[in-house]
């Protein structure tokens, strides 16, 4: 059996490594638009059950991937200039190129072929392959060749990010919220290795216009960010990596596949920075993907039709709730005028996956100063 996959992100990767694991007589090539030494991108985040999935199948993977990680184990949102810490919301950080090297290797020695540095446009590419794994990332360039088969919507999202890197040790993941003259700007940091943090800098439309993002060079977008999160950084810089302020297009597809071809990672569908699930998806996806081919090997249409009847549903909820992240976002604004105590609790129950009842369970002090502040109707306040 030979497979082609477009793209060498953690989707390709996952898969390549899986399919090689269990069958080295599956020939594998994976072809990559970035350089092997490309370093682009900061940190990537996994909550703390994340990656439970590749401990269940590939414990050695599991092992490989969370040496040297960072674990932490709450969260912190500055709002009005306090602080309010979020205990039991375990985090491990990574770079995600260590990441991507982790995988590489693993790939690298059982024996999967990789191409760097060339960007596959159609799939004559992998004309002798009997399975095409396209993962080649939101903007995927087969994906929208094939659009007429896949079918995808693109949402693209009205807020702005930049996404930064900095010195400064943001050792639990912070979420700080900063009125400037222009708006507000958002700063969502987390220490990823000993020395560096991600720092991405979020901003509604009417922000970025008030302050002029569009009319900016990137060091003046830089300058203007360090300046509005002075505070937090401390006199720490901010980084760049072509960080250039972009709008997140949150990616579905109404069908997963065609003939021989599938779409994985990116490519299929997107999450969304604010709830951390695009790298956890696409690993996740890429092991179930391997399950179905591996169950119907002769039969890739099969195959195929079977991996999206078993991955759409959850697939589905994991992206309505990063959407409802993203409008959270969005609005956030109409919130300001919260206290501290509620505008966490606010954030914490913005998907609708946690309740106030889970918040009581996980974080009883949250919840009690919550309720001192809104007491059932009828009963004064502490």
């Amino acid at each position: 059996m030979r497979v082609g996959i477009a793209g060498g992100g953690p989707a390709g990767l996952t898969f390549a490594w899986r399919a090689r694991r269990l069958d080295p007589t599956i020939d594998v090539r994976i072809v990559e638009r970035d350089r092997a030494d490309a370093t682009y991108g900061w940190g990537v985040v996994f909550s703390d059950t994340a990656l439970s999935f590749v401990r269940d199948v590939a414990p050695e993977l599991h092992a490989a991937i969370t040496a040297g990680q960072i674990r932490h184990e709450s969260m912190r949102i500055v709002h009005r200039g306090t602080e309010v810490m979020l205990p039991n919301n375990a985090f491990l950080r990574m770079a995600r190129i260590d990441l991507l090297r982790v995988l590489r290797r693993e790939c690298e020695r059982l024996g999967v072929a990789i191409e760097y540095g060339r960007r596959v446009e159609a799939l004559d590419e992998f004309g002798d392959c009997d399975l095409v794994v396209v993962a080649d990332g939101a903007n995927s360039a087969i994906r929208t060749r094939l659009a007429a088969h896949f079918d995808p919507t693109l949402d693209v999202r009205p807020n702005w990010l930049a996404w930064y890197g900095t010195t400064q040790a943001f050792d639990p993941l912070s979420l700080v919220f900063r009125p400037c003259a222009d708006g507000l700007l958002i700063a969502h940091a987390y220490r990823y290795s000993p020395t560096h943090s991600t720092f991405l800098v979020e901003c509604d439309p009417s922000t970025y216009a008030a302050a002029g993002f569009d009319r900016m060079d990137a060091d003046a977008s830089l300058r203007y960010c360090e300046r509005v999160f002075a505070e937090d950084l401390a006199g720490h810089p901010l980084l760049s990596n072509r960080s250039d302020w972009f709008r997140y297009t949150i990616v579905s597809n109404r069908r997963w596949s065609w003939g021989r071809v599938v779409l994985l990672g990116n490519a299929l569908r997107t999450g969304h920075p604010s709830v951390g699930s695009g790298t956890r998806l696409a690993m996740q996806d890429a092991i179930a993907l391997h399950q179905a081919v591996a169950e119907s090997p002769g039969d890739m249409p099969r195959a195929l039709a079977a991996f999206e009847r078993r991955r759409r549903p959850g697939s589905d909820t994991l992206q309505a709730a990063a959407v409802r992240s993203t409008r959270w976002y969005e609005t956030v604004r109409e919130r300001l005028d919260l206290d501290p105590v509620s505008f966490a609790v606010d954030y914490l129950t913005r998907t609708g996956h946690v309740t106030h009842e889970d918040i009581r369970a996980r974080d009883p002090a949250l919840a009690a100063a919550f309720d001192a502040l809104h007491p059932p109707a009828g009963e004064p306040r502490p």
